[in-house]
């Protein structure tokens, strides 16, 4: 008898993002159960929408990034766990590419770095986006785990591969979500660094925003980006400025995290 073929769960983490699990959802139809981890501080539909397309459906509060995907980790029954978020979306090629990887045999890896191309203010970008992550998305639900509680990666138990089919990730689609992406994000980075006793350097308010922008608009050459590209290094650069402020006002002010 043949052996039988190893399941994929499909698992995401939402806030708000009524608009967006539709499509994901159904860029995932392929993977055998989707997994919806919600964010109980969600206003919108988010609930609604996942329980009405989703396999499973956990509503949690938040803590960190890393203990909401380690909740849905445990909602999920597949061999192997694909990853991603409520605003990416997979390609065909990369689902028939995660059906083949995971048929490899047991001495093969254990998890897969996929690639993402982003789609910054509605402008597909080719430089300052992500197409130069590789982020672990795909591995077998009992070798990997989340760490880091807000850029949270996988704990991989054993070798990585690497597939070639991307992720096409619609992130940041007006300036409206960009700026809060950037309140939400720097409030999070900053009490991490607080909790961790980090001191405050005034270098981090003074020079590594103006380093953050020339690294990504010269040396990843976002200027070829357009003006969605000047929009978007400029911002990285204040949200660095933004997140070192955030973490020095907790520290003026006595608060614990």
């Amino acid at each position: 008898m043949p052996e039988p073929r190893p399941r994929i769960s499909a698992l995401i983490v939402a806030r708000d993002e009524a608009e967006n699990l539709p499509g994901c959802l159904a860029s995932l139809d392929w993977a055998d159960e989707t997994v919806v981890v919600v964010d109980a501080a969600s206003v919108d539909r988010t609930e609604a929408v996942a329980r009405s397309l989703a396999s499973k459906v956990l509503v949690r509060d938040f803590d960190d990034f890393a203990h909401q995907r380690n909740a849905g980790l445990a909602l999920a029954s597949g061999d192997w766990v694909f990853a991603v978020d409520a605003d990416e979306r997979a390609t065909p090629g990369l689902a028939a590419e995660i059906r083949d990887a995971i048929q490899a045999p047991d001495s093969g890896p254990v998890g897969y770095r996929v690639p993402i191309r982003s789609i910054v203010l509605g402008r597909p970008f080719r430089f300052s986006g992500t197409q130069h992550d590789l982020p672990l998305r795909l591995f077998r639900r009992d070798r990997g785990r989340w760490v880091g509680t807000v850029h949270e990666t996988v704990d991989l138990q054993g070798a990585a591969g690497q597939l070639y089919a991307h992720l096409t990730h619609r992130t940041i689609p007006d300036m409206h979500t960009f700026l809060r992406k950037i309140d939400h994000y720097t409030t999070l980075e900053a009490l991490k660094f607080h909790r961790e006793g980090r001191p405050h350097r005034l270098v981090d308010l003074t020079l590594r925003p103006v380093w953050t922008f020339a690294k990504l608009y010269l040396g990843k050459q976002g200027f070829r980006d357009g003006l969605e590209g000047l929009a978007f290094c400029a911002l990285s650069g204040l949200s660095v400025a933004v997140r070192h402020w955030k973490h020095r006002e907790l520290i003026q002010s006595g608060r614990a995290s």
